[in-house]
């Protein structure tokens, strides 16, 4: 079973979408499941499991609800105000629904490069466990000194790292983000997403030899145990068709046996979610 484990939904506003500047031009528009199915069926993915992409609960409570009713999504990564004194109570209530799979703050937008670390925050962080839910790690590279911190702190709960942290894939520089991603991988309670890395490349101009060097050493840091596939459907059609996307990571994992690649692929997905079986 394959289970895309990083997509978005979208009404498209300008107002509520500001981020998708002209450049992005291109998803300029509304992203609902009937379009993200057609792409799945097309590609062969089975599952998929939808993250939000605005800061409010109310969009939280939408993705839920689409999840109700499409059997094609097996979770919903929500956002919840995790610095708020209040955050148990919240979480109690949207928990109410199983789709509800894991929490994402967008870190890499604030204007405090150690966000991450505040107490408050941590907080937050820390009710997550009750709910079982894994929490995302959103982030520049620049951000990985204080995310190793981070996770420290929570040696018991899930995270799941987004987009292998963003690596400066346009100006082809690996480190210092292959050294400290090794590092992180070394936290058995992180895993990390094969996805959103097109993105960080020129999107019209990128190669797949340009992007292989960074996926091969996430490959290599996490293991086949705890990479997962996703797409950042529709943000990577921006410079990359859903398809072709999968193509190119399938062929990441030429060098993997059939169950290390069926992992990847979708057993992970499981595991990093607690997906329930009848995903």
């Amino acid at each position: 079973m394959v289970i895309d484990s990083h997509q978005h939904f979208w009404r498209y506003t300008p107002a509520e979408y500001d981020w998708i500047s002209a450049d992005l031009a291109v998803i300029r528009r509304d992203f609902l499941p009937e379009h993200l199915v057609a792409e799945m069926a097309a590609a062969g993915v089975d599952a998929a499991i939808s993250v939000q992409a605005r800061q409010s609960l109310a969009e939280t409570a939408w993705l839920l609800e689409l999840a109700r009713h499409c059997d094609r999504l097996c979770g919903v990564v929500g956002w919840v105000p995790l610095c708020d004194p209040a955050v148990e109570a919240l979480l109690e209530r949207l928990a109410v629904s199983p789709a509800l799979r894991g929490v994402r703050h967008v870190v890499q937008g604030e204007p405090d490069d150690e966000y991450i670390l505040r107490p408050d925050f941590n907080r937050g962080i820390a009710a997550l466990r009750r709910f079982d839910l894994a929490y995302d790690i959103l982030i520049f590279e620049r951000h990985l000194p204080a995310t190793l911190r981070f996770v420290d702190r929570h040696p018991q709960q899930r995270f799941v790292v987004d987009h292998i942290a963003k690596p400066r894939v346009r100006d082809g520089l690996l480190e210092p983000w292959a050294s400290r991603l090794r590092e992180l991988a070394r936290r058995p309670h992180v895993w990390c997403k094969l996805s959103g890395v097109v993105t960080e490349a020129d999107p019209r101009a990128w190669t797949v030899a340009q992007l292989r060097p960074y996926l091969l050493t996430a490959l290599e840091a996490f293991g086949p145990e705890r990479v997962l596939f996703g797409s950042d459907w529709p943000v990577c059609l921006v410079g990359c068709p859903y398809g072709r996307w999968l193509d190119i990571v399938r062929a990441a994992l030429a060098d993997f046996t059939p169950t290390e690649q069926a992992a990847i692929l979708g057993g992970n997905a499981r595991r990093a979610y607690a997906l329930p079986a009848s995903c």
